[in-house]
């Protein structure tokens, strides 16, 4: 009879423990690497894109140094993967002066962003376009952005993003020297 309490002690115990061990891989999912200090043209802070970042083991990031367009140097790209899945696409255009940007957003439902005349906001991204005149040199600039909003709760998601191209449009008429 005390063999069989023991037997069952251990047991229970070895289950207990088991039970203890999966629902600790369960919880602790790889939380995403961490990113670096700033990011996309070195406009976002590591606290900034951390709600589009989700899970995973490994982040590589896709970027130029900054914004600091020219009539050569007329664009750049920035992607931030997670375990290879796109998690950031920022972008950034420059064309001539009385050029315009097009955008197909009618199935976004988008809403207008409050400190830009043309600049859109959706559950999944952003865009601006606006003209830079200055003494020596005026064009067009035209920024977007978008992200993995698998972890944004729904009423979240345009505040961020509206947030974000804030950051990121004063960051480009800064770096770009719009209207200067």
């Amino acid at each position: 009879m005390r063999f069989t309490r023991t037997a069952a002690a251990a047991v229970a115990l070895g289950l207990t423990a088991a039970a203890a061990l999966t629902g600790c891989s369960e919880e602790k999912k790889a939380a995403a690497p961490q990113l670096p200090e700033r990011s996309c043209f070195g406009v976002f802070t590591r606290s900034d894109l951390e709600p589009l970042m989700g899970d995973g083991e490994t982040v590589k990031e896709s970027s130029p140094a900054s914004l600091k367009l020219t009539p050569v140097f007329k664009g750049g790209t920035c992607t931030i993967a997670v375990d290879g899945e796109n998690r950031v696409l920022s972008s950034v255009k420059r064309q001539p002066l009385g050029q315009h940007f097009f955008w197909h957003l009618d199935d976004e439902k988008p809403d207008p962003l409050p400190f830009a005349d043309n600049g859109r906001v959706w559950d999944g991204g952003a865009a601006v376009a606006i003209t830079c005149q200055g003494s020596k040199d005026s064009f067009e600039l035209e920024l977007r952005l978008s992200g993995s909003v698998d972890r944004v709760k729904p009423a979240d998601r345009r505040p961020l993003f509206t947030g974000l191209m804030k950051k990121y449009l004063d960051a480009a008429k800064e770096q770009t020297r719009c209207g200067v």
